[in-house]
């Protein structure tokens, strides 16, 4: 009997190893299944892309199939899922860790490249070094290959969740930046003026980097580029979902949550109100809520934060109230920086938020017939925002962020800034402002104001182009036609190299009956845009006005 149960078990075991051996067929099965399944249970995810540029990508991988390794077929199934560009919309890499395998690099993009944040002690030689190249391949090049296989909502989510990607040579090399799959992948290197290359080896058994909110911490093991003298507030801490810290000499109360969760120690409402009795009960002047490390949770736990501020006569009136968001700023956080913003006096400093403004996000998860590899897809809308207030993220209204030499020697610019902003001059709403100077005459002072608003770095992620664009053409649909020539006009004086500032000044031209002037513009717009959309809506117009098909 022991041997009959013995035979039996290494036949199921002998039986699963074949079965795990995925047939071109059964892939292309795979792949049609999921087609199907999009079109009739997810067609609406088809926003950011199109049924018919799907359909192309399933045909294109469909027939690469036969002549594609296991790894590339599945990084081909990513990059098809990415297109729909939602966070929550994914292909289920963290289930197949036998598959796909990490060096033990963390990296970081600061405002000054990209860094190696943390590295195991194997490879304390890297640590702090500035990324040149990958396989020879320049670092910006890599990141561009390894772009499409990321499900990214905009590019500040690829900033907080690319690199998981780029640390795995099946997805490097899928996207071709190494030429043959090896454990092994060599990165060039520069460090203290000296470049370098250094070879790194995958971590085997299965194991991932250990990551906390997106950065190595330092232990027996692992290291980290930041010195370990002292803690920033954002990094202190993170065993707790949320803390809060007093800073007496700027009368501020400093909270950090990294989560919509409630810790198992305290509930977010309890915690709240902890805050707040002090806040009444102290001499505050200001919050500083730090949501720059929150990927989300449950949004519906968001209602004790938002009601507790609002509630605070001390904290919620412009100038006491700071967020600081960013990057990994995600999903049920996203939430809860839209309730922020619509029913609070919040400043939000730092980096656009990694979401959408309205997003799909929950998902449900479908395993491939086959293969059974899981897909997750996302199935709830939610918004927070009239659909013409949406946008690619939550931009800050003061733009601030992080050099690796901040990273490295603890220094927090964002933070900084919240505890000693009282910039009177700052504007916090750039198009009400310029609205104002408009309806007051100001003409001279609003061309000189825009200008310097425009080239200051503080309001970088504020889109002047489109806003104003967005002006223009709302004056057209009032008929009024020369404000909207004047409102165009202005915009190619901000932006003399975007072709689709000229395209607007030529439509103003054609709806004020000017069709000289509207040739010119789409001329000038398709010449700087000849392969483009813009480009391609110009010589449609053009082609329009040539048989008078436009009055």
């Amino acid at each position: 009997m022991k041997h009959l149960i013995i035979i039996l078990l290494c036949s199921f075991v002998l039986q699963g190893t074949a079965q795990s051996k995925i047939t071109a067929k059964q892939w292309q099965e795979d792949l049609k299944f999921l087609q199907h399944t999009i079109h009739s249970d997810y067609s609406f995810l088809f926003k950011k892309t199109t049924a018919k540029e799907f359909d192309k990508a399933v045909d294109e991988l469909y027939n690469s199939i036969p002549n594609l390794q296991e790894h590339e077929i599945i990084v081909g199934f990513a990059r098809i899922i990415s297109s729909f560009k939602y966070g929550h919309t994914v292909l289920g890499f963290r289930d197949m860790s036998e598959t796909f395998h990490q060096l033990p690099v963390n990296l970081y993009h600061f405002n000054d490249g990209v860094y190696v944040q943390g590295v195991h002690k194997d490879y304390e030689q890297a640590l702090g070094a500035k990324v040149i190249a990958v396989a020879d391949m320049p670092i910006e090049e890599v990141l561009k290959a390894i772009y499409p296989v990321v499900p990214s909502e905009n590019d500040q989510f690829f900033k907080a969740y690319g690199f998981r990607y780029l640390i795995s040579p099946e997805v490097l090399h899928a996207q071709k930046v190494i030429k043959e799959l090896s454990d092994t992948v060599e990165f060039t290197l520069e460090k203290d003026g000296k470049i370098f290359n250094t070879k790194f080896r995958t971590l085997t058994d299965g194991r991932k980097l250990p990551l906390v909110y997106g950065f190595v911490q330092q232990d027996d093991d692992w290291l980290d580029a930041r010195s370990q003298d002292e803690t920033p507030l954002y990094l202190k801490n993170l065993d707790k979902i949320y803390y809060y810290e007093y800073l007496p000499s700027k009368k501020t109360v400093y909270v950090r949550q990294s989560q919509i969760q409630d810790d198992p120690n305290e509930k977010i409402p309890e915690f709240y109100t902890r805050v707040f009795d002090f806040i009444e009960k102290n001499d505050v002047e200001r919050l500083v809520l730090d949501v720059r490390l929150n990927g989300g949770g449950n949004n519906y736990k968001n209602k004790a934060i938002i009601t507790r501020i609002i509630e605070s006569k001390k904290i919620n009136t412009t100038g006491n109230l700071y967020v600081i968001i960013g990057r990994r700023t995600f999903s049920a956080c996203q939430n809860l920086v839209n309730e922020l913003d619509n029913y609070t006096n919040a400043i939000f400093l730092g980096e656009p938020t990694g979401e959408n403004i309205n997003f799909y996000g929950d998902n449900r998860r479908v395993d491939l017939p086959n293969s059974k590899i899981p897909m997750y897809l996302s199935f709830a809308w939610w918004q927070d925002k009239p659909q013409w207030e949406n946008g690619p993220w939550t931009a800050p209204h003061i733009a601030i962020d992080m050099s690796f030499e901040d990273y490295k020697t603890n220094k927090d610019p964002v933070l900084d800034a919240s505890l000693s902003f009282s910039d009177t001059e700052y504007i916090l709403d750039p198009m009400q402002y310029m609205t104002n100077l408009y309806f007051a005459g100001e003409m001279e002072k609003l061309e000189k104001e825009t200008f310097r608003m425009v080239n200051d770095p503080m309001y970088r992620f504020f889109d002047f182009e489109s806003e104003l664009n967005r002006a223009g053409y709302n004056m057209i649909g009032r008929g009024q036609h020369q404000e909207a020539i004047a409102v165009f006009t202005f915009v190619t004086k901000l932006f003399p190299n975007s072709a689709n500032a000229w395209d607007s000044l030529a439509e103003g031209y054609l709806k004020a009956g000017q069709h000289e002037k509207a040739v010119e513009y789409y001329n000038k717009a398709l010449s700087m845009d000849p392969k483009g959309a813009t480009g391609r809506n110009a010589r449609k117009m053009l082609k329009i006005i040539a048989e008078g098909g436009h009055n």
